[in-house]
This record gives structure tokens, sequence and C-alpha cells, in this order.
């Protein structure tokens, strides 16, 4: 490749073509040999007269400049100009690639794949030696190998980015320690951000040659989760866009899609780096719905957030003391402190425990209730899959029947244990270390949170597998069972701090918002494994694009590692541990990368811009100049250079006609069209009655129509449509005559056009008794001879077999194309030949589209007849309409069915003559 400063050719020896232009110069300059002078007497008797016309005897420096500029053009442009090429590596060394693969190279990923197997053909090219990195956090086993460079481009192509941080985790002097003598060149292909590893890999491969790095070309926003009582999304970029973040989840069929869309609050910039704030400012039943939120329009990992328990509000329903009380007994009340864990991540409702039923909450707490009125509705409630979680208290206790009190995850004693009690111990109790894999893994104990008072559960086989949490004596503290699909947990302690001091720790915050999170999650097996190192399985991960990716072969990740993010054996995604649920998200903070004694190019010289198609169109605009400026010499050229040159004007944009999104919806689909008239009450009749027999045909044949279109005769094009309804009025105007011209050339196309005069209640339009105006319509049309449908007509059988075409009117004739008599004929109907046998014009006055037509809710609106008789003929003209579209679709397939005995006769006789 030749570079002459920002400009290189790709085929430079074609460059040798410009000598030839001084050639071309004298060549095109010249013209024919002057007149020789003869001395003739009779020239005298010209003396004095000019010609009106003359004939130059050289070209115009003009024309010949247009031209010579015109084969310029076409030399530089067959010599493959690039504007800013990428820079060529002139080095001899070997050559090493490293390519950021992390989430944040998905956005370019093919240019920059193009990019790396371009400097890997170049050094094929030369002979020299290369290795590829990927710097996708992975450990490179040993030191990396230097091979042919074109026996890496297959690795290169089937390389994807990752759903994980970039990464070079290796040692850099040690997975070079092996690389060929020579000066070593890197090509570094980055994401622009910083990760682990990527100074000390530099640092090593610029003590070793030069690198040059290729920047991203595109800008880089990531989403992340923000935790706190109100979750919400932090949006990061590199640029001060703000684009829309799409709330995806299942519409109401199950298929995902985004059911909101979220704005970004005020940006805040810092190094180079806005961050805006997303409220989640959603429904609570929308919200619950959400899975994933996703920055529209960007394709990789870290735009996407995963929701998890964090992101949901559940409705929790409060059940217990009269909310009239003194301020000064509120903070007796076990109410009160529920609502003050659950206030900020629960939407709260309180009331009787029928009138919270009512409201369908996700999860209902009884603070001390027995003797439940609505128990048996509660128990279904429970069964269908609600949480139920009861808390002890004196009222339960002092009851003389608790052990028949249903609901309950355990056989309870009466009585209860306290301090002083028949069933006491010496000192307050602690709580025991919580398990690993219960709902409160991970939640430390504050060393003053102790139990004073407790409901003592009945000894049990399965007691232990019941309760999850317990006290430092083994006795339980909240114990929990399965009903149906749903859970029931009991709180052995009161919710206030009359039995226990855990009512006012944080504690009691977190293993409650804890509960409430595993409503609609069944509670774990029994037996189940309880490891001193909780695993968390992954159940759903994504790929460095943001799209969802196979599970198999990914091991469970220790919970010491989930808080690192995503990493090499960790990708995003959604991980189970037991009954809990968390979302690793790839997005998160960003640090802008910088590149000392490194050379960084432009974004623009990944690729550079290629100049061939440019200077073609200038060298063909030149020759159009050309051509007119060679007709304005010429004789009588004048009159053609002006219409060349307005041939070759740009149309203005009020000329150009652009086609209506119905009638580009009509090239997809099938859509029945019917004219406008401009009489509201007219239009709106054929648009009610073409919707109603486009429901007919979806639910009765395969054709599925969209929505009717209305048509500007005088300004739509119609060759993308295939039936025109066109109901006349006695004062429609006539189309213009680019109007009728679109009709016949639509008639000839295969377009059928049905004619309803509207007036089948007075007189039809019965033949030679066609109303006026329908004739001073159809005048200017190629219509062929008319003749009423004969009974063997292809309408009567094309899908009912029908012998009326009744509309809301009936009893008329109904006009068609007249059958041809004789072959000669037949052959001599253009129609006939290119319609299929499809009649062009249909004509008739039984007021069709009142008929079919029917309102938003899918109910008659024009009123046919009385009673049961009504609504036969109404039955009787949809069966004609799904006849008639099936007609104009399928064109006279059916009409070949009395030719059968016939083509049978014939074969048989043929098969007679070939034996």
């Amino acid at each position: 490749m030749l570079i002459l400063g920002p400009l290189g050719f790709a085929a430079p020896w074609v460059l040798g073509a410009l000598v030839a232009l001084p050639v071309l110069w004298v060549i095109l300059r010249a013209m024919p040999p002057a007149p020789k002078r003869i001395v003739f007497p009779g020239v005298a008797l010209l003396k004095g007269l000019t010609d009106k016309s003359p004939i130059a005897r050289r070209t115009p420096w003009w024309l010949l400049l247009l031209r010579l500029l015109a084969v310029a053009a076409l030399i530089l442009a067959f010599a493959g100009p690039i504007w800013k090429p990428a820079p060529r590596d002139d080095a001899t060394g070997p050559l090493l690639v490293v390519m950021d693969a992390g989430w944040a190279a998905a956005p370019d990923w093919a240019a920059r794949q193009a990019r790396a197997e371009a400097a890997l053909a170049d050094a094929a090219t030369a002979g020299r030696p290369a290795a590829l990195v990927m710097a996708d956090a992975r450990p490179i086993a040993g030191s990396i190998a230097f091979q042919p460079a074109d026996s890496l481009i297959a690795a290169l192509r089937a390389a994807r980015p990752v759903a994980w941080q970039s990464g070079l985790v290796s040692d850099a002097s040690a997975s070079l320690a092996d690389a060929p003598r020579g000066r070593l060149s890197t090509l570094w292909l980055a994401d622009g951000t910083d990760y682990p590893g990527r100074a000390d890999w530099l640092a090593q491969v610029t003590g070793m040659g030069p690198v040059t790095v290729i920047p991203p070309t595109r800008a880089l926003r990531t989403l992340a989760l923000q935790d706190g009582q109100m979750p919400a999304l932090i949006l990061r970029g590199t640029t001060d866009d703000a684009p829309q973040v799409e709330a995806i989840g299942p519409d109401p069929q199950g298929i995902p899609r985004a059911l909101a869309q979220l704005t970004p609050d005020a940006p805040d910039t810092s190094g180079g780096i806005t961050t805006r704030r997303v409220a989640i400012d959603l429904p609570p039943e929308l919200r619950n719905r959400i899975t994933s939120f996703r920055i529209q329009g960007d394709a990789h990992a870290g735009a996407v957030v995963l929701a998890d328990d964090r992101v949901k509000r559940r409705k929790v329903a409060l059940v217990g003391d009269p909310a009239e009380q003194s301020e000064a007994q509120e903070l007796l009340s076990q109410v009160h402190y529920l609502r003050q864990a659950l206030a900020p991540t629960s939407d709260l409702i309180e009331g009787s425990l029928g009138d919270v039923l009512d409201a369908a909450p996700d999860v209902i707490v009884l603070a001390d209730q027995v003797q439940l009125a609505e128990i048996g509705e509660l128990a279904e409630w429970v069964d269908q899959g609600g949480l139920l979680i009861r808390f002890g208290g004196p009222r339960m206790a002092g009851y003389d029947r608790l052990d028949q009190e249903p609901l309950l995850p355990v056989d309870l004693r009466q009585g209860g244990r306290d301090i002083g009690g028949a069933l006491s111990w010496g000192e307050p109790r602690g709580i025991k270390p919580f398990d690993q894999e219960g709902p409160f893994a991970g939640l430390r104990i504050p060393d003053d949170v102790t139990v004073r008072a407790q409901l003592m559960a009945q000894p049990a086989p399965d007691l232990a597998d019941k309760t999850i949490a317990a006290l430092t004596d083994d006795t339980p503290l909240i114990t929990r069972d399965r009903l149906g699909q749903g859970q029931v947990v009991l709180v052995h302690v009161t919710a206030n701090a009359e039995w226990s001091s855990l009512p006012l720790s944080e504690l009691f915050v977190q293993m409650m918002q804890r509960l409430v999170a595993t409503a609609g999650a069944a509670a774990r097996d029994d037996g189940a494994d309880d490891r001193q190192q909780p695993f968390w399985t992954p159940v759903e991960v994504l790929d460095g694009f943001g799209n969802a990716a196979a599970v198999e072969g990914l091991a469970p990740v220790p919970a010491a590692q989930m808080a690192q993010g995503p990493g090499a054996d960790r990708p995003a995604g959604i991980y189970v541990a037991g009954e809990r649920q968390q979302a690793l998200n790839a997005g998160g903070p960003i640090t802008l990368a910088d590149w000392p004694e490194a050379s960084v190019v432009g974004p623009d010289a990944t690729s550079g811009r290629d100049l061939m198609g440019l200077l073609l169109a200038c060298a063909a605009v030149l020759l159009a100049l050309d051509a007119v400026g060679s007709a304005w010499l010429g004789r009588g050229g004048r009159v053609a250079a002006v219409m060349l040159a307005l041939a070759l004007l740009p149309r203005p944009a009020a000329m150009a006609q652009e086609l209506d999104p119905d009638l580009m919806r009509a090239a997809n689909e099938v859509a029945l069209a019917y004219v406008v008239t401009g009489d509201d009450r007219i239009d709106t009749a054929s648009e009610q009655g073409l919707r109603g027999l486009s429901a007919t045909l979806r639910q009765r044949s395969s054709v599925e129509p969209g929505a009717p279109i209305g048509v500007d005769l005088d300004n739509d094009d119609l060759s993308l449509l295939t039936f025109l309804y066109w109901p006349v009025t006695a004062d429609q105007p006539a189309p213009s005559p680019r109007a009728y011209m679109r009709l016949n050339a639509f008639m000839r196309s295969g377009g059928v056009i049905m004619f309803d005069t509207r007036d089948g209640d007075v007189a039809g339009v019965g033949g030679p008794d066609m109303s006026d105006t329908l004739q001073a319509l159809a005048a200017p049309l190629d219509i062929p001879p008319l003749a009423p449908i004969p009974e063997d007509h292809v309408l009567t059988r094309t899908f009912y077999l029908l012998d009326d075409f009744p509309g809301r009117w009936r009893g008329n004739p109904v006009w068609v194309e007249a059958p041809p008599v004789g072959a000669q004929a037949a052959e001599g109907n253009p129609f006939r030949q290119l319609n299929d046998g499809v009649s062009p014009v249909i004509i008739g006055g039984n007021s069709w589209a009142e008929a079919w037509a029917i309102d938003d809710d899918g109910y008659p609106v024009f009123p046919i007849g009385s009673g049961w008789e009504g609504e036969e003929q109404r039955e009787m003209a949809l069966r004609f309409g799904v006849n008639l579209i099936t007609y104009v679709l399928t064109g006279n397939y059916k009409s070949d069915q009395v030719h059968v005995p016939a083509l049978l006769e014939r074969l048989r006789t043929e098969e007679a003559l070939t034996r």
C-alpha cells in the first residue's frame, strides 16, 4: 500500500495511468483538419453571409477539462484510495496481538476482530511469527507459543467477549519468556477501561518493542444496581448521553418484552465518567414481574442488570393489635415493630384478616393471634402459595387449646417458657449462629440480642428439620413447614420487646426482610445437606453480548468468591443457594485506562474510509456534464441539453412521492383496501365492513388480513394491493387521469375492484340501468364486457356453496366479467390471460360493507332485516365475502374441477397410444 499523508492507495500501480493525461489533452483537443482554401469565382456570391450554427474548430477548454477530470477520477478510483488507512507495521520481528475480551469490548467486537485479522494477515505475508492473547481474566498456562500468523486466524474468528471484566492475571514476564528473537511489535485492541494486570503487561511489552493501542470506537455505558431501602439503578458512561432504560419481563402471554421505560436523572461527571441515578418508579405488580433492566440500544453484559429479590417489593399484610392506640402505647404494639422493619422494602396493608385476604397479599403476618374466624380461607390462601408468618405472645401462651391450633409448623406446649416460670432457664439465652444454607445465612448476630421467653415446641423427630433459627440451648426460635404451595412460619417470641430484645436490633429487620423475600419459594427439602461453606449454583447466565448463555459446565461458586463479582468461573447471571437467590451483574464503576509510552491511534484509523465509490460517483457526474456540454455545442442540441439537464437535476422533496406506511404494510400482509370518498359516514362504514370481513377470514380460513387501508386514488400507489372496495356516492368527484392510469394498471396486474352502488333497496345496478354516477366513474376504465354471475361461476364455490350474494340488501344481480364465447374470444380477452380468469371488476348494489361492518367490540353496526332471518342474511353476506377474497387470491383453480373427467379421459387415451 502506498501512503501519502492521510491518503493511502491499495493498488498504487494504477496511478501510472495519470501520465497519459497530457496525451489525452492533445488527442481530445484536436479536431478534424482545417478546410483547404480553394479559389472559386462563385464564392463571391456568399460574401457577407454568416453561419447560424458555426462548428468549433477545437474542443472548448472547459469541455476538455471536464473530460480530463472524469478520466483522472476513474484512475484514482481504480487505484483503491483509502482516507486515513490503518497504519501498517513494517517491522520484521514477532507480532503480539492483545485483545481485551471483557464485556466492555462487546459493542464493537466485529471491528476489533477485523482489525486483528488484518494485522495477522500482514504478518503472515511478511513471514513473521505471531501470538494472540485474549485478555479475558483467564490464566495462561506456561509461556505463550509464537507460531505462524495465519494459524491464529481461526481462533480469532471463534473468540467471543465474556460476561465479566477484561483481565490479564498471568505474570507478563513469564508468559513472554519464550518470545522469538527480534524486536517485539504489540498491537493492543483496548476496550478503554483499566483492569487488573493491564499496567504490568503494558510495562513488559513496552520494554520489548513498540506498542500500538487501538481504542474503542463507541462510547461505553454500564448499568448497576444500587442497594438500599429503595433500590435504584446507576447509569455510568463515557459520554453525556442519557438513553432510556428498559424494564423487561414477561407479558400476559409469557413472552419477555419491555414492560416500561425508566428515565435517568441529572448527570454527575467526574474523572471523565458521567453518572446518573435511575429510579425504579414502577407499580408493585409491574415491578415484581421485572426480570432484568437493559440500557436501550446497548448490546453487552455491562448494560444488563438481572433482577433478584432486592428489586421486588412484596405486598405484606399486618394483622395484630387494634390501630387505635395512644402514642405512649404504640411502642408496646407488635405491629409497630413489624411496620418499622418492613415498610422500607415492602408495601404494607393493615386491617382485619378478612379485609387483608381480599387484597391478595404475598405475605400475611399475624401478631399473637388465635381462634381466627377466617382460618379456612387463610389455609386455602397458604395452600395456593402464600407465606404466613405468625408471632407468639401472651395470647397464644395462655390459650388452653394451643395444641389444637391449626396453621402452625410444629406442635406447641401450652404456657410457654420464661425466666421464673415452670419451664425456666437461669438467664436469657442468645441466638445460635444461623445455618449456612438457611434463609438467614450470613447475618451477624449481635451479642446483646437475648431471649427471655418463648413458645416451646413439642419434641418430634422432624423438629430439627423445621427449625430455621434456634437459641443457644438448641430450642427453636423460628420454625417453618410447607402447606401445599405455600409456607407457614412461626416466630416463637413476640414482635415487640416484651419477650426478647430481638425487635430492637437491626438483626430483626434483616431477618424479616429475608423471610418476606422467600414468599413464593418452597422451603428447603427435608434432610438438606448443611455445609459450613455454602455454594451458589448458577441457574441463568449471560454471554458478553448480554444474551442468555448455556449454564452447562459451570461449577457451584463459593460464597466468598460471590462477593468479588463476576469472574472467569462465575459469569454474570442468577445464582441460588438453598432458598436464596442472588444476581451477579457485570456493570459497575468504570476506570479509564491510560497508555504511557504507547502509540494510541485514533478510532478512525482502525479501518479507514474507502474513497472508490465517491470518486466513481464524481466521474459519473463529470461524464454527465460532458454529455450536456457536447449536446449544447451540437446542432439543435440546446433543447436536448436542457432536457438532459432537467433529467439529471434532483427532484424536489415536495415532488418525491413517499409511500404511505399502510401501503408499505400491505406489501407484507394481505390488506383489504377501500376508496376514500370524502363522506365520513361512508368511509367509516367501509372501514368497519372490511374490518369485519378481515376478522371473519382470520376465523374461518388460512388468510390473515391486516387492518383495512383507506386509499386516495389521486395520490396512493395501488401496485401493492390486491382488492379494492369502491363505494359509489351520488356526489363523488371523478379521479384524476393519473389515477385512472393507476387503476387500469392495477386491474391488468391482477387486482380486483368491487363497485358497490349501495342502492339495492331501491333499484340496484341492473345492467343498462346502472346509475349515471357509476357510468361516469367507470367510463375511463378498461372494463371488459359484463354479465350477471352465472350459476356455475367460480364465486359460487370457492369456499362456500352459494346461490345468492346478499349484503345489507338482497335480490339484486351481481355483475362480473362475461364468459367468453368460444376459444378465440377467450384468447382475445387480455384480462382473462393476465388475471387467471378472475374478473377485474365486480359490480353490485347490495351494500356489502354495511353487512360486514363491526364496531371496536366486535358487534354488528348496521341492522339487517329482522330477527333470525336478518342474522341469516348477515351470515350469507359474510360467506360471500369469504368466497370473494378467496376468489381474488387464488384465481379460478376451482373451475378446473369441472374438467377433471375430460382430463382423465385424455390421459387414458395418451397412455393407450404410448403402448
